[in-house]
């Protein structure tokens, strides 16, 4: 860029000696290109610097002025015509500026840099052939076979998965040569595209049908495929506190049912249903644990874990439909049309084996989730509340709202017996109503907030954190996201500032310091120097990716709860 002195803003004083032009000219074109442009002002001298970042210069002698402004007052005075020098000149070497109309003599040395740019780059649709394309898409999107990749070059790429360090790639315009090879016009290479879709439309329609004949062959000849995956989930854990919940409140339905018609008592009705949305609802929950453990798809990269907190929500909004909508309209209902009753004694035997039965279960939850909380860590208060376990906890309300039903079902029917009037009765029902609406909303809101994305405790957040900034690859971590995924899995996120000093230095500790110093030495123009930074920019790109990797590795491996980890570069 050009310098101008100051006070003169309008003025670039760009003195080239006539003698050194050509040469000058040569080296800087576009400088040779300016200075001819310009209106010949004055005398001076100049130094250059190169866009080979070497300083040479024009001479100590006489030079030209040139200016891009017009004529003003403050321009230095026109020479004569005879003062102007001529090209044959020789040059006096003295570093005397004359001024033609004043005459007095000063000494100016001005220097002029004229900085090296590289040209940027147009990058159009055709930079996009050095993309990489796995042998997969070659074969799908080019309709390729795997023998016409064999004669292609092959490239070795970092994987981007766990389980493999490197897989081979293909040149995206190597491809598209050997499919216009192979096929002869990019016409016949559409028309080709076009016949295989059709053909894999119509293997999902066969597919699909052919899926619907063998489910119905399994339902006509019975399942013969092993189940002991599915049935090791109701045999510990969740699932086994699911099923003894299921077989309990569906024998106490039952006879809960028998005592409701022989007494015809409001509040033994009341237990009756909420047995059997207990039994329903818990029968969903089998549902969404079978349904959690399967693998993830293409469909669903992060598998299926919410199924249990789905069926949690779903198994509290039953609750309230059923349990607690019909005990209040059976209650209501009482209170209105009272009714007399029968005998109570086969009412109270139901309800004490009711008690000890949902009891049972109560203990079978609890146990559970202590266990349970153990293992993370956390108080039983906490683990209930933040609802870690959905299964489970939905048993331990449910059968915690049985006990308690049960106790008030039994005091509103003894009151009932002994005051004779059905009034009691029917306000039983209506407590157990509430205390089921009282846990379905619980369900719900724990429930929800789980679905909505709920992020994990703070503290486990900050160790997370401070593993990742104690590596010296890292200079500071920003926007950290740590998402529960349920069934103890932990989805982190986080924004990386990596050093790159520490990255450059692990790329140099791999390489040959001294063939590295060899190609610097033999770097003389440009574009020497940019296929130089080309090939090691890449080179330390890569190792940015593989310090990534590697971070997120042992992230996993020190926090076995944390699946799915996504550290972007900042």
């Amino acid at each position: 860029m050009f310098t101008s002195l100051a006070h003169r803003p309008w003025n670039v004083f760009c003195r080239v000696s006539l003698q050194h032009r050509a040469s000058l000219s040569q080296q800087s074109p576009r400088l040779s290109q300016l200075c001819y442009g310009w209106q010949s002002r004055s005398i001076h001298r100049l130094w250059f610097s190169l866009p080979d970042c070497r300083v040479v210069s024009s001479g100590l002698g006489n030079g030209h002025y040139y200016s891009t402004s017009g004529s003003s007052k403050d321009d230095p005075p026109k020479p004569a015509s005879g003062d102007a020098p001529s090209a044959e000149k020789p040059l006096s070497g003295a570093a005397k500026t004359t001024s033609a109309s004043s005459g007095s003599s000063q000494n100016e040395t001005i220097q002029v840099k004229v900085r090296a740019v590289l040209k940027k780059r147009e990058y159009g649709s055709k930079y996009t052939q050095n993309n990489f394309i796995t042998a997969v898409r070659a074969m799908n999107e080019f309709c390729l076979k795997q023998s016409d990749l064999e004669q292609l070059r092959k490239i070795r790429r970092r994987s981007p998965h766990d389980d493999t360090e490197a897989f081979t790639v293909f040149l995206r315009s190597d491809v598209e040569a050997k499919a216009l090879d192979v096929w002869g016009s990019h016409e016949a290479l559409a028309r080709e595209r076009k016949v295989r879709k059709e053909m894999e439309r119509e293997y999902q329609e066969n597919l699909f049908r052919n899926q619907q004949l063998l489910k119905e062959y399994k339902d006509f000849w019975g399942n013969t495929k092993p189940r002991s995956g599915k049935r090791t989930n109701y045999l510990q854990g969740p699932g086994k506190v699911v099923m003894v919940a299921i077989c309990i409140n569906g024998l106490n339905f039952f006879f809960k049912l028998l005592a409701w018609v022989y007494t015809g008592s409001a509040s033994m009705f009341s237990e009756a249903i909420h047995s059997l949305a207990d039994t329903c609802n818990q029968a969903l929950l089998a549902l969404g644990i079978s349904q959690s453990v399967r693998n993830p798809d293409a469909g669903h990269p992060y598998g299926f874990s919410n199924m249990r907190y789905i069926a949690s929500l779903i198994s509290g909004v039953g609750i309230f439909m059923m349990g607690a909508g019909l005990s209040w309209y059976h209650g209501i209902m009482g209170l209105l049309h009272p009714e007399p009753m029968e005998s109570l004694l086969w009412a109270y035997c139901i309800l004490a084996g009711s008690l000890v039965s949902e009891g049972a279960t109560l203990l079978v939850a609890i146990n559970e989730i202590k266990k349970s909380s153990r293992q993370h860590g956390m108080s039983f208060y906490e683990y209930v509340m933040q609802s870690r376990d959905p299964s489970t906890n939905v048993v331990l309300l449910e059968d915690t709202a049985a006990v308690l039903g049960v106790t008030l079902a039994a005091g509103c029917m003894g009151l009932t017996s002994l005051t004779g009037n059905p009034y009691y009765d029917s306000l039983g029902s209506l407590g157990v109503g509430t205390l089921l609406g009282a846990v379905s909303a619980f369900l719900i809101y724990t429930n929800t907030e789980a679905l909505l994305g709920r992020s994990i405790p703070t503290e486990r957040v900050q160790r997370l954190t401070e593993f990742l900034e104690n590596d010296p690859a890292v200079r500071a971590i920003h926007d950290v996201k740590a998402t529960d995924m349920g069934l103890s899995k932990v989805r982190f996120k986080a924004e990386v500032d990596f050093d790159g000093r520490v990255v450059t230095r692990s790329y140099l500790e791999k390489q040959d310091i001294d063939q590295i110093l060899s190609e610097i030495q033999l770097v003389k123009t440009p574009e020497e120097l940019e296929n130089f930074m080309l090939k090691h920019g890449e080179n330390i790109i890569d190792t940015l990716g593989a310090e990534v990797d590697r971070l997120e590795k042992e992230l996993k491996q020190r926090n076995p709860e944390v699946r799915h980890v996504d550290l972007e570069i900042l």
